[in-house]
């Protein structure tokens, strides 16, 4: 498999540092408000990542984090009049909620950053102690950007260029403009952890430095995340960390791009800011799902009410596909298994594997799947195919969906309960058809569908579906 490293800005072919196994990290929520549609896309991209992976044999260690001390947690407490933790346990909560109903599966480890204080507080100290990073007067303590040789690397841009569009703002003490915060010492009516500084918390760059050591380890094989965060956060997170521990950081950087909204970059002040539970209770989850790997990870998403259709009518053609194999399976008859269709079938595999080891190409892998379901339609779904070769197309078409964590919402057909009235109104129409008593059938037709309940006549008897 190959991905774009945002470090070398080149496509590398990915190689573990223990063979079989990888670590990788994944930048969570800061936990203050419910996620928006922006924080979905890495969660859904990179849990793709991450059960491809595992299919191809790999072990994977996954850690996601949750910022549960900050700024805007403090600012949000204080406007409800609570305290941190409140609130960002209430926020981790709605989170779960969110991420399961997008098919997100739980990380390894989620750790939090106040679980990480002793770990910050050495790294720190550390710093400290090579020159890399000083307290000044108010027990603030900050990271000397001028140390890190190669600071930059990741954004691609100079010091020297980012120096110069930086400043120092009222009431911050460090020495360089670019120099950022380690440590904040803490204001009145603040919570606080105990240092040796004093009494302050972490900046938010270095919560994660100290989530990867303890977790991971010193190197990790890849870190990932919102492009958003390449500068400052990871740039900041590379520094601070490789000048603590004298080592790479993260073997591959991965990023994934930006959320459009009708074509204009989403944003509070545009009022296109949407969260992830607003258009969940209008479309459900999985439209959000599909929406997010339609794409190349890597290239902008447009969000608008046409592309929600047209994710709509992808699903409902994988759904159809889905429970036409389950109806014509329960209705095949035994037999053996066509190889040589299977041969043909077994041709999307590769398609889609192909696609997805050429950076984690989603919108390639949806397409060999689709090609899949074609060939599914119009050689398996027909009549005197054994039931054998219906399982085996349909062992294969869950397994690529299942990659991509599809097919979760909507139960199979015949996992649905007909209420007995309805069983027997079914039963009597195909009576009424055989005795060609088509007026009859009819209403009754209409009237199942008038209830949401839709009959789909087929070679191999009546299917039905709800509306």
């Amino acid at each position: 498999m190959q991905v774009f490293n945002t470090l070398t800005r080149k496509k590398e072919e990915l190689v573990p540092q223990t063979p079989g196994e990888f670590k990788i990290y994944c930048c969570g929520p800061t936990v203050y408000n419910y996620i928006h549609i922006g924080n979905s896309r890495p969660l859904c991209v990179f849990d793709v990542f991450r059960r491809y992976l595992e299919y191809r044999g790999y072990k994977v260690t996954f850690v996601q984090n949750f910022t549960d001390i900050d700024d805007k947690i403090i600012k949000r407490a204080n406007e409800e009049g609570t305290d941190y933790k409140t609130i960002s346990e209430k926020y981790i909560e709605e989170y779960w909620k969110d991420a399961d109903g997008l098919n997100v599966r739980r990380a390894d480890i989620h750790p939090k950053a106040t679980e990480v204080m002793d770990e910050i507080i050495d790294i720190i100290q550390t710093l400290i102690d090579k020159g890399h990073a000083y307290v000044v007067e108010n027990g603030d303590v900050y990271f000397v950007t001028s140390s890190c040789r190669g600071y930059g690397k990741l954004s691609h841009q100079p010091l020297d260029e980012l120096q110069a569009g930086a400043r120092i703002n009222i009431g911050e003490l460090k020495k360089e403009p670019m120099d950022f915060a380690l440590w904040k010492a803490a204001k009145p009516g603040e919570p606080y952890w105990e240092s040796p500084w004093g009494h302050g918390r972490p900046g938010w760059h270095i919560e994660c430095s100290a989530m990867n050591r303890r977790y991971l380890g010193e190197t990790i094989d890849v870190h990932c995340g919102g492009k958003d965060l390449i500068f400052p956060h990871h740039e900041n997170e590379i520094a601070q960390s490789e000048c603590c521990n004298d080592k790479t950081f993260a073997n591959y950087w991965m990023h994934n791009g930006f959320i459009n909204v009708d074509n204009e970059k989403m944003s509070k002040s545009k009022g296109n800011f949407f969260m992830v539970r607003e258009v969940a209770e209008k479309y459900g989850y999985e439209f959000i799902r599909f929406l997010m790997i339609s794409s190349h990870y890597r290239m902008p998403i447009n969000y608008s009410l046409d592309i929600i259709e047209q994710c709509r009518g992808s699903l409902d053609r994988l759904y159809n596909c889905r429970d036409n194999l389950a109806f014509a399976l329960k209705n095949a008859e035994t037999g053996a298994l066509d190889e040589a269709l299977a041969k043909e079938l077994d041709t999307h595999r590769e398609k889609f594997i192909a696609a997805m080891d050429d950076d984690l190409n989603t919108a390639d892998g949806i397409a060999a799947i689709f090609e899949l379901v074609r060939d599914i339609n119009t050689k398996v779904l027909v009549d005197g195919t054994s039931a054998e070769t219906i399982q085996y197309a349909s062992d294969l078409f869950a397994e690529l969906t299942g990659v991509l964590g599809l097919l979760y919402e909507r139960p199979a057909a015949g996992e649905e309960s007909l209420e007995e009235e309805v069983e027997r109104l079914i039963a009597e129409r195909t009576e009424a058809r055989k005795n060609k008593d088509f007026a009859t059938a009819d209403k009754i037709r209409d009237d199942l569908k008038a209830r949401g309940i839709i009959l789909e006549d087929t070679p191999q008897g009546v299917k039905w579906h709800k509306a």
